[in-house]
């Protein structure tokens, strides 16, 4: 894998708009938090003993190859600022590592499915990346690559606490499930402040299309557990789940409300937002986020000719300021990108692909 193979948008799988209910759920990722246990944890941590833990599991990786051989080592360091902002969009490593780019890693695969982040907030971050609802799927695939390395590497474990991580709230399984979920039924009818709340109320975190600090856009939000002591991974999961159900079924029935009671409000709306982003020369992103909700709802609702769904997956990292400056190959005003943007949201709806 070249580095402008895994900076191209069609390497992605999460992209790919399949999976169960893969028109609410974007992607399901599950995020495994580990330390070696004879190293300060990162926070504490002095460059030798970054190096270390870059040394144990390139080591681990070799020992491992039969397993990794489809899988290419990153080194952020060698890239600019941008392109690991758009490695952040396009949700290969976390917003944490893009600051802590000297001796930090990235293991990855080559449908980028898996990352394995070196040198974040903890030694080793594991990620697994899906489309649609398929969170065991994603755990299954996660826990085989933790397997393997903990082979290799001695973790920082206790048997009362579980793995030791460098944020108490990671303490226990050490393990983050979590969901990117279109809600634009909710939000029309007015439900979503509600049912953030219950959310909040039982155990869940919301946060934005980047995680943790970001605010929801476009009706995207990432749902995860906030618990990972006290329960175990397969409980994890299966309290998202049962959570993610229900928060389903009301997304759906919000929008049969809307089928049902404002159609040609739906459908007017869902047209104008095809029409500006299919003719605007200038657009912001928050602008696009907003007008793509619009449009992937009525595509969602029949409202709409049918579009390929990973077209809608892709621009939403497509349209981010990272990507955009990455095409151009330089750092633009915001009057340029705005124009870039538009006219890339154009094409791409022209092309239909």
């Amino acid at each position: 894998m070249t580095k402008q193979k895994f900076l191209d948008i069609q390497s992605s799988r999460w992209m790919e708009g399949t999976g169960p209910h893969s028109d609410i759920v974007l992607t399901s990722r599950i995020r495994m938090a580990r330390n070696l246990k004879d190293l300060p944890f990162p926070c504490l941590a002095a460059e030798e003993h970054r190096e270390k833990v870059l040394e144990r599991v390139q080591e681990a990786i070799t020992d491992q190859q039969e397993i990794f051989e489809d899988y290419q080592m990153i080194d952020l360091s060698q890239l600019s600022s941008i392109e690991r902002q758009l490695c952040v969009e396009k949700h290969i490593i976390s917003p944490e590592l893009v600051k802590e780019a000297k001796n930090s890693r990235v293991l990855l695969k080559e449908d980028e499915s898996i990352s394995i982040m070196m040198n974040e907030e903890d030694h080793i971050r594991i990620q697994s990346l899906l489309p649609g609802l398929q969170l065991e799927n994603t755990w299954r695939k996660a826990e085989d690559i933790d397997n393997a390395l903990e082979q290799c590497l001695d973790y920082a474990f206790c048997d009362e606490m579980g793995y030791l991580t460098t944020c108490p709230t990671n303490v226990g399984t050490g393990m983050r499930a979590s969901l990117m979920m279109h809600l634009p039924g909710l939000a029309m009818t007015k439900q979503i402040n509600r049912i953030l709340s219950a959310l909040y109320q039982v155990g869940m975190a919301v946060r934005g299309l980047y995680g943790e600090g970001t605010e929801v856009v476009g009706n995207i939000l990432q749902l995860s557990n906030q618990i990972t002591l006290g329960q175990n991974e397969r409980e994890i999961i299966r309290n998202l789940n049962g959570v993610v159900r229900q928060l389903l079924d009301q997304e759906e029935g919000a929008r049969q409300i809307l089928l049902n009671e404002c159609r040609e409000k739906m459908a007017d709306r869902a047209g104008r937002a095809y029409g500006i982003l299919s003719n605007a020369r200038m657009i912001t992103a928050q602008e696009a986020m907003q007008l793509l909700s619009d449009f992937r709802l009525g595509v969602d609702l029949g409202l709409l000719e049918k579009v390929d769904r990973r077209m809608l997956n892709q621009l939403l990292v497509m349209i981010s300021t990272s990507y955009l400056q990455n095409l151009e190959g330089k750092e633009a005003s915001d009057y340029d990108i705005n124009i870039t943007r538009a006219g890339l949201i154009r094409e791409k709806l022209a092309n239909g692909a």
